[in-house]
């Protein structure tokens, strides 16, 4: 077993680590957090105290998503998943596209225009349209890190007005989206747990 994983299964961020542990193959203790009621085995071993954060066996911390999973590939890539680890695409999408989308789905907390943030997000999104005429995922023929990284922000942006998400010319995004959200590999990760408690007898994924 490689360690312990600290998660909270609607997060994005821990989403894709949950994602690519389960993909590379790895055996790991899962602890699923209350975010509003973090535990303070959390707080002692990652002081930002979000998730993921991943505790391997040798008691190293790594406690950002992307490092997660580059930490995981590196350790089994059965599916060649680094060979599509455009990091240029995902640090926009981590940094710009989570900008707007956070001011989009979250606009009774700031102060703007949530349309003008929507229409920012989905001008990235046509973005992405464009680069899928090229190939089915967004790079190459097979899904790689970049989709696992990018699939759980495009979901969230889409959820926030599925009618209007739906409604876009987005033909192409529209089925990598749904695909990707009809995966197997998807619903291994989306499984609800339960609240982690200390004591609690552990849960190791996979199964």
């Amino acid at each position: 077993m490689i360690g312990t994983l600290y998660s909270f299964r609607r997060c994005p961020y821990a989403m894709r680590a949950r994602l690519v542990l389960l993909a590379s193959g790895s055996t790991f203790e899962i602890r699923e957090v209350v975010l509003r009621a973090k535990p303070a085995e959390l707080v002692a071993v990652s002081p930002k105290a979000t998730v993921p954060v991943l505790i391997l066996a040798d008691g190293r911390v790594i406690d950002e998503s992307l490092d997660i999973m580059r930490w995981a590939l590196g350790q089994n890539d059965p599916e060649d998943w680094l060979a599509g680890d455009d990091a240029a695409l995902i640090e926009t999408f981590d940094g710009r596209f989570k900008h707007h989308l956070d001011l989009y789905k979250y606009a009774d907390r700031h102060v703007g225009d949530a349309g003008e943030h929507r229409a920012a997000g989905l001008d990235m999104l046509y973005g992405l349209e464009a680069r899928l005429a090229a190939s089915p995922e967004l790079c190459g023929p097979r899904r790689s890190l970049a989709d696992m990284a990018i699939m759980p922000f495009v979901r969230q942006f889409a959820a926030v007005d599925s009618v209007g998400f739906n409604a876009e010319s987005l033909p192409r995004l529209h089925g990598w989206l749904a695909r990707h959200l009809e995966s197997a590999l998807f619903a291994r990760a989306m499984v609800r747990l339960g609240p982690w408690s200390p004591g609690a007898p552990p849960v190791v994924w996979p199964e």
